[in-house]
């Protein structure tokens, strides 16, 4: 409801103007992508890196390739540069409908140095990948060739000279796009000594009826198979069994125990003779009292809320197609765009809470909430940049692309926390506490050792973390790995029930805080709630160990460094469902009996 009092409708609108703007990424020359027989259709060399280390990517003349010419950069939008691209002309020319027997591209002779730096690379399992009329296109450098039979120990590594392409067409437009290495003109970098090669292409054109705007579907067709929506619908039918429990949990136990205190605390006002008070109604007086450390719970409830809706405009743009295959970088810069427009939605949330908890050091509430989630992440991509600095990646960021993002965070995300906090300090609303708080704080009794602050953040985290489990594999194989999840929808309704499931549970562990005469449940509500997020986090360890085949100091930090901020903010999101849904329901059973 706070969030309303903003003028967030008018907001809306123009982030949504400026997202669409900024999904259409910076395409070929041909922007129209027709092309008459004979035209150039750009192609343009992108990266080359481990096959198992996603992260792990280095420009493609990191290699001693050899060039027909001189290698032109092409320019990137934001997006692109964050997702790692780092595009310039391929030394091949595919002209359009233009079939080329093998062609050379160059000859050149290798040092020694040279042979090592490819031998390792095909030792890694290194593979290119290009684009061409905004299609791309995949390769592996080499291969590892074993004499199984024979020997085992006789190991050949075997550097691919020779490409050959085949591409698909519809009348005046491109298509569909393949490259297939010839493994028997490959050149024996076995040894350790100069080598003389020729690297040399080929092209064939073969016309298809595909029609042009179902050209990327091929690459999101295995998300789509049968099996795989078989595991998916899976995932959502657990998802819902998981609610359909922890709902008739509620109605069957929590319900009728609430039904049983109303109606034993409404004789016990019909009483003449004055009863000792028992059980949630006995802290009535303390239950509202303003929790320890109010800016930063203040600021967990902004920040939360903030990556609630950027999560929420996430998925809408994700539901009407912006994210299809290989819009490279689209993602990156609608987190970026959103982030920065909804930081006065996190300004206002804190700084209006923050005020209801009679706070006065707004000023600094307000830039406790502005660093809360960006803090630790701007620390880790420091660390992390520096990292791909050391390793030469495409993954280090160049200092105009820094520049820009501190722009962005100085000229866009800065001023609307400042004014969405200025809102919260004026809105003058007061916090809606139905019974009045004493003045001292009860004693709370000793408890038992399943009631303490980790059991209930474990038995909070496992169930919203098995509605989700089987799910997180599909993310996290297209996030670190070369699935393409496009099963948005999907994807959309497991968010759902996991918000759903979160909120009945932290309801239902506030409750039984709450009976037995514990009063502290505000930051117990928002662990409870957010302890999914160390869930999540865990299964991490798990899906490096055992799912994955990443390995590499470079490729294991960028992994557990990046999660840990992604479970960070899971965390917030989730803490502040938790709270939220926690508050309706504390007002509402107080407000439902009478206290004095």
């Amino acid at each position: 409801m706070a969030a309303r009092k903003t003028g967030v409708p008018a907001q809306v609108v123009v982030l949504a103007l400026l997202l669409l703007c900024s999904a259409v990424q910076v395409r070929s020359a041909a922007s129209d992508h027709r092309y008459k027989q004979g035209d150039a259709v750009p192609l343009y060399a992108n990266k080359v890196g481990p096959f198992h280390n996603p992260s792990e990517t280095y420009r493609y003349f990191d290699l001693p390739y050899c060039s027909s010419g001189h290698v032109t950069e092409k320019k990137e939008a934001l997006g692109e540069v964050l997702n790692g691209d780092r595009l310039v002309d391929a030394p091949y020319k595919l002209d359009f409908r233009a079939d080329k027997a093998s062609e050379s591209v160059c000859k050149k002779k290798f040092s020694k140095e040279d042979v090592i730096k490819f031998r390792q690379a095909v030792m890694k399992d290194y593979y290119f990948q290009m684009y061409y009329d905004d299609l791309p296109v995949w390769g592996f450098i080499g291969k590892v060739e074993k004499d199984v039979k024979n020997d085992p120990s006789d190991v050949r590594y075997l550097l691919f000279r020779e490409v050959h392409f085949e591409i698909l067409y519809n009348k005046d437009r491109v298509i569909e796009i393949t490259a297939q290495a010839m493994p028997e003109t490959a050149v024996d970098i076995t040894e350790d000594k100069e080598v003389e090669v020729e690297f040399t292409y080929s092209a064939t054109w073969k016309e298809t009826n595909t029609p042009f705007d179902a050209r990327m579907e091929r690459y999101s067709r295995s998300s789509s198979l049968p099996h795989h929506l078989e595991i998916h619908w899976f995932s959502i039918i657990n998802s819902c069994v998981t609610v359909l429990l922890l709902t008739g949990f509620l109605a069957t136990i929590l319900m009728r125990v609430l039904k049983n205190d109303f109606v034993k605390y409404s004789h016990d006002e019909e009483s003449v003779e004055d009863q000792e008070e028992t059980g949630w109604k006995y802290i009535h007086g303390d239950v509202f009292r303003y929790p320890k450390y109010k800016s930063l719970f203040a600021a967990v409830l902004g920040s939360g809320t903030q990556l609630l809706i950027l999560t929420i405009f996430v998925f809408i743009l994700a539901l009407v197609g912006v994210f299809y295959p290989y819009n490279r970088g689209a993602l990156f810069t609608a987190l970026v765009l959103i982030y920065a427009f909804t930081s006065g939605i996190a300004g206002y949330v804190a700084t209006s809470f923050y005020c209801q908890l009679e706070g006065t050091n707004w000023v600094r509430n307000l830039l406790l909430t502005g660093c809360l989630f960006c803090g630790p992440l701007f620390l880790t991509f420091c660390f992390l940049n520096t990292v791909a600095i050391a390793y030469s990646a495409t993954a280090a960021l160049p200092f105009g692309t820094i520049l820009v993002i501190l722009l962005i965070w100085t000229l866009v995300t800065s001023p609307l926390l400042v004014l969405g906090g200025i809102a919260g300090k004026n809105s003058k609303a007061e916090f809606q506490a139905p019974v009045r708080t004493t003045k001292y704080p009860r004693e709370i009794p000793p408890l038992a050792w399943y009631r303490g602050t980790l059991p209930q953040m474990v038995m909070a985290g496992f169930l919203p973390f098995s509605a989700i489990y089987i799910e997180l594999y599909y993310i996290f194989a297209s996030v670190w790995g070369h699935r393409i999840y496009t099963i948005y929808s999907i994807l959309f309704i497991v968010f759902i029930i996991l918000i759903i499931v979160t909120a009945f549970i932290t309801v239902a562990l506030t409750y039984f805080q709450l009976a037995a005469e514990d009063h502290e449940w505000w930051w117990r509500s928002v662990l409870c709630g957010g302890s999914t997020g160390i869930f999540v986090y865990g299964y991490c360890l798990y899906y490096y160990h055992a799912r994955s085949d990443m390995s590499g100091f470079m490729q294991t930090s960028f992994f557990f460094g990046y999660m840990a901020c992604i479970c960070y903010g899971f965390f917030l999101m989730l803490g502040t469902v938790g709270f939220r849904a926690s508050l309706l329901f504390v007002r509402h059973i107080y407000r439902s009996i009478k206290c004095e």
